[in-house]
């Protein structure tokens, strides 16, 4: 059984938060199971890009505080920080509102800029990652992901946070190296056990929900989650949202690699009761995927049956963040005629469907559509 807590906590009042903290991880054992004295343990915090606390984008800075606070008592020298998709680490700590917290708790922020070869043997899809300086320098992760949605993947949760490990545009070359969704999840959970982190605490009191992880819209929860298993925190997480665990694929891809669990029959809820929290009009895509996890299709039936990225024109600033952000060469979202007057466009037949140019627009000015094909197939 992996056991997850459910703690209601309906407002980020720092003192609210410090009590849920303190009892979600009472209820697995004290902060004494996760850290020892004297250990350097990196608080690995959800950073997408620099974005206010109240867009919720990012791990709010008040749950930052409150899991610090616990382990320095517990004994642990701390560090945090991510690898935000574009923007330095420190810009992101700054406009997140964690670097005052760091400030005042005197933690460093710890060098998510640059990394080193890690060899993964045990890896199933992958067996050699980058991995920042400061995941490989300390001795334990304790990880704080934020509870959104997400277009490539349904949601982002506990596993996916783990891939801010990997720092700055190298996140990129995965999306062109494995394109395929289920692939790509399995790359994930590789990455999440190799990084291992020892605790996950997940910050729901407001998530998001829609557009994710960027352009999705503020959806209060009230609650924050603790686990040691992450299949199981998001299977919880997907609950909460009423949504079909078995739909994510890094959860099937977490069970079928042994990384946990996301069956209802083998995780054991403690603290609150979850029905109070599910939110059944919870917006998230819900739509099963018949062709997933099977073999990659033909390039030209993906185009025609995979929803698409698309630009509004009436939000787009012509920033060029999703130009930038677009990991394939030559890009297939640019100013293909020159004239970046206009919204970039695309060219379908190179976008892989990585979605990375939905998820980081700053003016949730991108949309991803479900192709007219697509949409007599999932009526039949």
């Amino acid at each position: 059984m992996s056991d997850v807590a459910i703690i209601s906590c309906r407002s980020y009042d720092e003192g609210e938060v410090l009590a849920a903290v303190e009892r979600g991880l009472s209820l697995l054992g004290g902060a004494q199971q996760f850290v020892k004295p004297e250990e350097k343990i990196l608080l690995k915090l959800n950073w997408l890009t620099g974005d206010a606390p109240e867009k919720c984008v990012t791990t709010h800075p008040a749950v930052f505080r409150a899991v610090a606070q616990v382990l320095q008592r517990a004994g642990a020298k701390l560090s945090y920080g991510d690898s935000p998709g574009f923007q330095s680490p420190d810009t992101a700590a700054k406009k997140t509102g964690c670097a005052e917290v760091a400030e005042q708790l005197q933690i460093p922020l710890a060098d998510f800029r640059a990394g080193r070869e890690a060899h993964y043997p045990e890896g199933k899809q992958n067996k050699k990652f980058t991995i920042a300086n400061a995941v490989l320098d300390s001795d334990g992760v304790i990880s704080l992901p934020k509870m959104k949605t997400h277009a490539f993947q349904r949601v982002t949760g506990a596993v996916k946070n783990q891939f801010g490990c990997v720092p700055g545009a190298l996140k990129g070359e995965f999306h062109v190296k494995v394109p395929d969704a289920y692939e790509f999840a399995k790359m994930l959970i590789d990455l999440n056990s190799f990084v291992h982190p020892r605790l996950y605490v997940m910050d729901g009191i407001m998530a998001m929900e829609g557009n994710g992880p960027r352009g999705g819209d503020p959806r209060q929860m009230n609650v924050l989650l603790f686990s040691t298993d992450p299949i199981a925190l998001d299977a919880t997480m997907c609950g909460l949202m009423n949504l079909d665990p078995a739909l994510v694929l890094t959860n099937c891809a977490g069970a079928e690699m042994g990384a946990g669990t996301y069956r209802s029959e083998e995780i054991r809820l403690l603290g609150d009761p979850i029905e109070p929290f599910i939110a059944l009009d919870y917006n998230v895509n819900r739509k099963p995927e018949t062709d997933a996890p099977k073999k990659q299709q033909p390039n030209f039936i993906k185009q025609a049956i995979t929803p698409r990225p698309y630009i509004l024109a009436e939000r787009c600033v012509r920033c060029g963040i999703c130009v930038k952000m677009c990991p394939v060469t030559p890009k297939a979202v640019d100013w293909h005629d020159g004239n970046k007057q206009n919204p970039p466009s695309y060219r379908y037949e190179r976008c892989i469907r990585c979605y990375c140019c939905q998820e980081l627009c700053p003016e949730r000015a991108i949309q991803v559509k479900v192709p007219f094909l697509r949409r007599v197939l999932d009526r039949t």
